[in-house]
């Protein structure tokens, strides 16, 4: 026992700490100085204070562990998309009949979307429900045009970008309509809608949160 308690102080600390005193009073001198030694920021008052109160926890600290910051996949850029032509459609996919079943779902989901499409159910009601809603699926038509090519165009939407609508038409030919200057109408159970492109140059997504001003729009 003699061995281990010198084992930490040197004979002239022993000496100067009063580590050599016989008996109870040397293990108590021994505490006295290993706490000193080991804590010095600590005054002596401090020290009899923990002694008294609470367990002495010695210096000693955990290591926290770094998180490791996973990095996000970055998905491709509109060029990248456009190199792969990822949004084009192959011929044998733009027949009209392929989509009459999407374009079922859709009337369905916008007479959930208005709680059901009645006789007397505001039209208003329905314009500002479209104005939100998801057109793919519609049987869009233009009405009006600076370009009187397009007027007269009917098919079911299956692309909408913020510039463009992607129309199918029955004879299964794909017509790229821009919204700038046109002027479309949807029919929903007898009710028509219609929609200015000029002012409805938003994507879907931006569409669901955007605000429209129920303003008069200027005619073509």
């Amino acid at each position: 026992m003699k061995g281990v308690i010198y084992h930490a102080f040197s004979p002239k600390e022993a000496k100067e700490h009063d580590v050599q005193l016989p008996g109870a009073k040397r293990a108590e001198a021994f505490m006295r100085a290993f706490l000193k030694r080991s804590m010095p920021h600590m005054s002596q008052q401090a020290c009899e204070d923990h002694l008294q109160r609470k367990a002495v926890v010695l210096e000693y600290s955990t290591r926290q562990k770094q998180k490791e910051r996973r990095k996000k996949p970055k998905g491709l850029s509109a060029r990248q998309r456009r190199d792969l032509r990822l949004f084009d459609i192959n011929p044998e996919q733009q027949r009209y009949s392929l989509f009459l079943p999407l374009h079922e779902l859709w009337k369905q989901y916008i007479r959930d979307l208005c709680n059901g499409l009645k006789p007397d159910t505001q039209p208003q009601m329905i314009q500002a429900k479209l104005l939100k809603a998801d057109l793919h699926g519609a049987i869009i038509s233009v009405t009006k045009s600076k370009c009187p090519s397009y007027v007269g165009v009917t098919g079911i939407l299956l692309q909408e970008t913020k510039h463009i609508f992607k129309i199918t038409t029955k004879e299964d030919r794909l017509k790229v309509i821009p919204k700038l200057n046109c002027v479309f109408t949807i029919e929903t159970d007898d009710f028509i809608s219609y929609i200015y492109g000029s002012k409805f140059q938003l994507r879907s997504s931006e569409r669901s949160a955007k605000k429209f001003k129920a303003k008069g729009t200027i005619d073509l």
